[in-house]
Parts: C-alpha cells; structure tokens; sequence
C-alpha cells in the first residue's frame, strides 16, 4: 500500500504556482514525476503524491528542482487566472482515473512525435550527406575524364608527328634512288659517247675536251656523294609511349564483369564506410573485432552477469550505434535501465524491441514474452498498473504456461483492487 503524502505548501501568483513538497527522508530523480496538462504524480516508494489541478497548465515550460529534502515545483498557468484552490474539487475516481489515463496516452504521443521529428531531421541529415557524397564523385569523374582526353589529346599529337616523319623518310628514300639511278646511267653514256670517238679521227682539241669532260664527270660524282652524306636524317630520339587502362577495383577484366553488380557493392561499401566515419569517429582507437556488433552484445551480457549495468548499457549503446537493427540488443538494454532504475528508458527499449521482433513467429515467441513483462514490469513500478497489466496478459497470450507471468499479473490485480478499495 502506498502512504499518500497530504503535506504541501503552495502560493501562486497571476501566470504561475509554486508548490514545495516535502520528500520525508526519501530520495527523489527526475524519473519519478509525471506531469501533464493538468495532471501531477510523484511516485517515490512507498510515498504516493498524486493531484488534479484546478486549470491546465503548460507543462512544457514548467520545472522541478530536487534539494533540501523537497520537491520545488514551478508550474506556469495557460491561462492567467488566480486559482481558488491547488487541486479540483470534487474529483472522483472515475475522473481520477480518465485524466491519468488521458495523461499517459498524450506523453506516450508527445515522445512518438519527438521520435518522429528527430528520425526525419536524422534522414534529411543524411541525404544531405549523401548528396554532397554525389557531388563529390561527379567532380572526380569529370576530373579523370579530363585526364583521359588530355593523355589522347597527348597521343595523338605524337602519333601525327611521328606520321609527318615517316612522310619525309619515304620522300627522301625516293630522291636517293633516283640519284643512284642517274649516277649509273652516267657511265653507259660515256661508254657510248668514248666507242664513238675512237670512230673519228683524234685531235689535240677533241682529247683535250674529252678529258676535261672526263675530270667534269668525276668532279660531278664526288659532288653528288658529298650531297648524298649531307642530306642524311640525324637519328630519331627515343621516347617511352606510356599507356594508362582504366582503374578497376576487381581483379577481372572489364569485358567479364558484371559493371551493375560491382556498382551496387562498391556502393554499400562506401556508404557503410561513411556512416562508420560520420557517426563513429571515436571506434579508431578501436581494434576490428571490437567494432563488431555481436562481440559488443556479448561484452555487455557478460558485464550485467557481473553487476556492471553502467558498464553493459554503454556497450549495448555502441552496439546499437553499429546495427540498429537487432531487438536483442534493445531488450538486453532493457533489462539493464530496470536494474538502474531507468523506468522510461526501460519501457522505450522494450517498445523498440517488440517494433523490431515483427513479424511474430514461433521462433522470437521467447524475446516477445521477455519485452512484455520488463515493459510491464516498468509500468507497475511506476505505478501505471493498468499498462502494466495489458503487458503481462499479453505476455500469458504468448506463453499460457509461464506460471511466473501469471503469478505476477495476480499480483498485479490484487494490489489495483486493493488501491480502488482504499481510495
């Protein structure tokens, strides 16, 4: 049974109240207040303060501060109005129990919008990323494209000048034959024109002028071989053609691989590169094996075997930030927070964990009963039995036989008839 505490103080003025309750040697966090609109608990057991306020209030803005053996609340007024009392007259059970009712449903929407909010902001977050991510490869591609056609600009400009030399070689084999071919015709004419002479009758003048055009035939001859020599070509330069194939991350050849495939990969690779060095800087100083996922969960399973729930919540935490995708690490996380006595974070993983065990099959029947009672566990240690309740039932659902869950959920109803009968 829970001891109500009636002693209070409270002044209020036109935009706000501020009430002080004492906590009688208990001690009190955050966890365990509850406010609404118009709706107050604090649950420290076995002390039980619970109260329906005279107006709304904005619950956003209002505050709590713990200190000196008392809880200070400061509550703002929607409306500015002196109140004629702290709490609503006349407030039955049934009212009693529509506003708490009222009040958990709207704090359960309220943290599903924040969730809601705070995925979207995270998705627009990382599409910008991965848009900048695109930006930055098309530019790298322009820029290797660009290289590409400077090396075949490169190419093709020693390819035409290599052509051009080949062009002045063949003309100047050309002009050499036929310069051979005219120094042997030379000699046959002189053969012909010396047989003819000796036909004729020799004179000092013909002799004379027969030598003379001999020394000039000579003469001409050596002329044309000095030419021949000056016009040979100096040797061509020797020069390295260096041929670049395109870069390839597989050993295979482009003509044999499977370019959509190799694609989709290397792009899971590299997003999963970026999320790891965007989202955890801090696993650098860490060894391979320590960024895995599973080696983490087991790290923490055996630290809550040992009592270290500190310990094992930032090692399911890391493992979560890994692979957000495992429901055992939520419920493990969740078994931890009951220990720590981390009530809301206890209930939001064991959420999580029963969002992700979806859809339900024989083979993860054992986690759903687990995140069930440690839901529902949270529940009735906050006091909301009701939402505990509907968790064990629907843990028996799951498990009929479990003689734990049913003893349990007995005791649950028993303790609410019990508070019904006394109030």
């Amino acid at each position: 049974m829970p001891v109500w505490l009636r002693e209070h103080s409270w002044r209020q003025t036109l935009t706000a109240v501020y009430l002080s309750l004492p906590l009688r040697g208990a001690r009190a966090t955050p966890a365990n207040i509850f406010c609404s609109e118009q709706y107050l608990k604090v649950s420290i057991p076995p002390f039980l303060f619970e109260a329906i306020l005279y107006a709304p209030i904005d619950d956003a803005n209002s505050t709590a501060k713990i200190g000196n053996g008392n809880i200070f609340f400061t509550l703002y007024k929607k409306e500015p109005a002196m109140w004629d009392s702290l709490t609503l007259a006349n407030a039955g059970k049934e009212k009693l129990q529509y506003l708490r009712e009222n009040a958990v449903l709207k704090a359960q929407e309220k943290a599903k919008e924040e969730k809601e909010a705070k995925k979207i902001t995270k998705q627009a977050c990382k599409k910008y990323a991965l848009e900048a991510t695109m930006k930055l490869e098309e530019a790298e591609r322009k820029r290797i494209e660009d290289l590409k056609e400077k090396e075949r600009q490169k190419v093709a400009k020693e390819l035409e000048f290599w052509k051009n030399q080949q062009k002045d070689a063949d003309k100047y084999k050309s002009i050499q034959q036929k310069g051979e071919l005219h120094q042997e015709i030379e000699p046959l004419k002189e053969r012909k024109n010396e047989k003819m002479n000796k036909t004729r009758i020799p004179n000092e003048g013909t002799s004379k002028i027969r030598l003379k055009s001999t020394k000039g035939h000579g003469s001409c001859s050596i002329f044309s071989q000095n030419l021949k020599e000056e016009q040979l070509p100096a040797p061509r330069a020797a020069a390295t053609i260096k041929v670049n194939f395109t870069p390839r991350v597989f050993p295979t050849a482009l003509r044999e691989s499977r370019v959509a495939e190799e694609e989709e990969w290397l792009h899971k690779q590299a997003e999963a590169r970026r999320r790891i060095n965007s989202d955890l800087s801090e696993l650098e100083d860490l060894k391979e094996e320590e960024k895995n996922p599973d080696w983490l969960k087991d790290k923490g399973n055996k630290m809550f075997v040992m009592g270290n729930y500190l310990g094992a919540v930032n090692a399911y935490n890391l493992a979560v930030r890994l692979n957000d995708k495992l429901p055992l690490l939520y419920l493990n996380r969740a078994a931890c927070h009951l220990k720590l006595r981390n009530l809301h974070k206890a209930i939001e993983d064991s959420s999580k964990a029963l969002e992700l065990l979806t859809p339900p099959v024989p083979d993860n029947e054992n986690a759903r009963v687990k995140a069930h009672v440690r839901r529902g566990t949270a529940f009735c240690q906050l006091e909301l039995y009701t939402e505990g309740l509907q968790d064990y039932e629907a843990a028996l659902k799951i498990d009929p036989k479990n003689k734990n869950i049913e003893k349990d959920a007995e005791k649950v109803r028993h303790f609410m008839e019990e508070t019904m009968q006394s109030s």
